[in-house]
C-alpha cells in the first residue's frame, strides 16, 4: 500500500513539474518588465520614460501576468498531459475542455441562484469568494481547481482513451468516449464546487474576528494562513478584509474617515504623524515575498543534487528575482507544495512568526510591493515614523532560517525538492554508467529502442529536466549493453520504470525515439 501511494505521489509530482518549467524564463521576462515599468527606476533612469521602452516593459510584464494569473488553466492542460501514456495532446485537449465545462458549470448555477456577486469598482471580485476565469465569473478555487481537474482527466484518460465499440457506437471510441465520461465528470465537479468551497470560504472569513481580537498571536495567523491557502485561493479572504474594511482600522481625519488597512498607510503616510498605525501590519504580508524565498530558493539551490546544481540555480534565480521584485511567489510555491508539504506548512508557519515579530520590535514600515518600492517608500516617511532599519535586520534572519531549516529538513527527510526528484538520490549511487561510445545523442536511438526490448516492449516514453522516462511492459527485456550505446550517465531500474540519465539535451533524444517508434 505505501509504494502504491509514493509511486502515485511520485507521478503527480512529475506531472507538477511539466506545467512549472516554463515559469523560470517567463518569470525572468516578468521581472525585466517590473523594472521598466517601475516609477522609481524611472526616476533613477529618465529615459527609460520613453514611451516605446514603457510599452515594452508593459508587455512584458503584463503578458507573464496573464499566465501567472490563469496557472489553473495551465495545470488543467498540463497534468493530463504529463499523466497520459499515449495521445498526450488529447488528453490536454481534453484537459482544456472540461475546464471550461467546469467554470461554466459553476457560472450557470450562481446565475440560476441568484447567487452571482457584483464587482466592485476597487476590487473587482476580491474578496466575493468569485472570480472571472476566462471571461467567466465562477466560485473561485483559484489553482486548486485546475490541478483537481487535471488529475481527474488524467486519470480518466488513460483508463477509457483505447476504449473501443462496434456499428453506431464507433463515434464514442477512444478518446472520444474520455471526452464523453469528461462532459459529466465536468459539470459534477463544478456542481460540487458551487456547494463545498463556499461553505470553505465562510470558515475561512469567521476567522477575521478571531484574528483581529488576538493581538500578536492574531497577525500570526493572519500571517500564517494567508501563506497556507494560496494553492486554494482561500487567501484572498484572509487579507481582503483587513485591508480594505473595517476590520483593518478605522481613523477619523477631520470630517473624513478612512476605512481599512490600505487607506490608512496611505493616508498616514502624508500625514505629519509620529509613528505609523498598527494596522500597517495587515500590509505586511509582503515583508515574506521580498526576502524569505530569497532563503527558499537558496535552500533549493543547495541541497540540489551535485549534477543538478547548475539546472537549479538557472531554474531558482529568475524566480527567486521575480518574488522580489513583483511579489508573485506561486511559481516557486507550487514546486515544493505538493512534492514536500511538510516545507510549505513550515513556510507559512516562519511566514506567520516574522508578521509577529515586526510588531513585536515596534516596526511599522511598508512591507508591501516590492523591494525597490518599499525601500523608497520607507525612506520617504522616515525612521521615526517607521523603525525600517529594524526590517532589514528582520529580514536577514528570516532569510538565514528558512535557508538552515529548510536545507536540515531537506536533507534529513530527503525531500524530493527541485533537483533531487526519486531519480536522483539512486542515480547518485547508481550512475556511472556507460561512458559516451558516440558524440551525437541520437546516432543509436535504434540501439536504445532495442536495448529497451523493443518497440512492443515499450508502453509510454517522457522526460523530465535531465532523464528520459519509459515505462516498459517486461523489465526482464532490457539489455544495457545497447542502451548503453546512446551516452548516459547511467540506467536507473524502478521495476518497469525505466529512467535513463541524458542530460540537459533528453528532449532530442525523446523526439528521436518517438520519431523511430513511429516510422516501425
Amino acid at each position: 500500500m505505501k509504494k502504491k501511494v509514493m509511486n502515485i505521489m511520485e507521478a503527480f509530482s512529475k506531472a507538477m513539474v511539466q506545467p512549472l518549467m516554463y515559469l523560470s524564463v517567463g518569470g525572468l521576462i516578468l521581472a525585466i518588465g517590473a523594472l521598466l515599468t517601475n516609477n522609481t527606476i524611472q526616476g533613477a533612469l529618465p529615459f527609460l520614460s520613453w514611451a516605446p521602452i514603457q510599452v515594452l516593459g508593459k508587455l512584458m510584464y503584463q503578458s507573464v501576468m496573464t499566465v501567472i494569473n490563469n496557472l489553473g488553466v495551465v495545470f488543467v492542460i498540463g497534468i493530463p498531459a504529463a499523466f497520459a501514456k499515449k495521445d498526450k495532446h488529447h488528453a490536454g485537449i481534453i484537459g482544456f475542455m472540461s475546464y471550461l465545462m467546469y467554470l461554466k458549470t459553476s457560472n450557470v448555477l450562481l446565475e440560476v441562484t441568484g447567487k452571482m456577486a457584483e464587482p466592485s469598482e476597487m476590487l473587482g471580485l476580491i474578496g466575493t469568494g468569485q472570480a472571472e476565469i476566462l471571461g467567466i465569473q465562477c466560485v473561485d478555487m483559484s489553482v486548486f481547481g485546475g490541478i483537481i481537474l487535471g488529475c481527474i482527466v488524467g486519470y480518466v484518460f488513460n483508463r477509457t482513451s483505447q476504449k473501443s465499440f462496434n456499428g453506431a457506437a464507433q463515434i464514442f471510441s477512444g478518446v472520444r468516449f474520455t471526452f464523453l465520461i469528461m462532459i459529466f465528470v465536468s459539470i459534477l465537479f463544478g456542481a460540487a464546487d458551487n456547494v463545498v468551497w463556499p461553505w470553505a470560504q465562510k470558515g475561512i472569513s469567521a476567522l477575521a474576528g478571531v484574528i483581529k481580537n488576538s493581538g500578536t498571536f492574531g497577525l500570526f495567523l493572519y500571517g500564517f494562513l494567508e501563506r497556507l491557502l494560496v494553492p486554494t485561493g482561500l487567501h484572498h479572504l484572509v487579507y481582503t478584509p483587513f485591508q480594505f474594511s473595517d476590520l483593518g482600522g478605522v481613523l477619523q481625519v477631520g470630517d473624513n474617515t478612512v476605512v481599512g488597512a490600505y487607506a490608512i498607510a496611505m493616508t498616514e503616510l502624508n500625514m505629519p504623524v509620529e509613528k505609523m498605525s498598527e494596522s500597517i501590519y495587515y500590509m505586511a504580508i509582503g515583508f515574506t515575498k521580498m526576502f524569505g524565498y530569497i532563503g527558499i530558493g537558496a535552500a533549493f539551490m543547495h541541497t540540489a543534487y551535485k549534477e543538478n546544481k547548475k539546472r537549479v540555480r538557472s531554474t531558482m534565480i529568475p524566480l527567486i528575482v521575480t518574488a522580489c521584485l513583483a511579489s508573485i511567489t506561486e511559481p516557486i510555491d507550487f514546486m515544493f507544495i505538493f512534492c514536500a508539504p511538510v516545507l510549505f506548512v513550515i513556510h507559512a508557519v516562519i511566514a506567520g512568526l516574522f508578521l509577529a515579530l515586526l510588531k513585536v520590535f515596534g516596526v511599522t514600515a511598508f512591507c508591501g510591493g516590492n523591494i525597490l518600492s518599499s525601500f523608497i517608500t520607507n525612506m520617504a516617511a522616515g525612521t521615526e515614523k517607521t523603525n525600517w532599519p529594524m526590517m532589514y535586520v528582520l529580514a536577514a534572519i528570516q532569510i538565514v532560517l528558512y535557508f538552515v531549516v529548510f536545507s536540515i529538513l531537506i536533507k534529513k527527510m530527503d525531500l524530493k525538492t527541485p533537483g533531487r526528484e526519486a531519480a536522483a538520490a539512486e542515480e547518485e549511487g547508481e550512475a556511472g554508467g556507460a561512458q559516451p561510445k558516440n558524440t551525437s545523442l541520437t546516432a543509436n536511438v535504434a540501439s536504445l529502442v532495442e536495448g529497451l526490448g523493443g518497440k512492443d516492449n515499450i508502453n509510454s516514453t517522457e522526460n523530465c529536466f535531465t532523464r528520459l522516462r519509459v515505462n516498459v511492459k517486461d523489465p526482464s527485456l532490457l539489455k544495457d549493453e545497447l542502451i548503453n550505446k546512446v551516452p548516459n550517465s547511467g540506467i536507473v531500474k524502478k521495476e518497469d520504470d525505466i529512467q535513463i540519465i541524458i542530460g540537459l539535451k533528453v528532449a532530442e533524444v525523446r523526439t528521436a525515439v518517438e520519431d523511430y517508434l513511429k516510422s516501425l
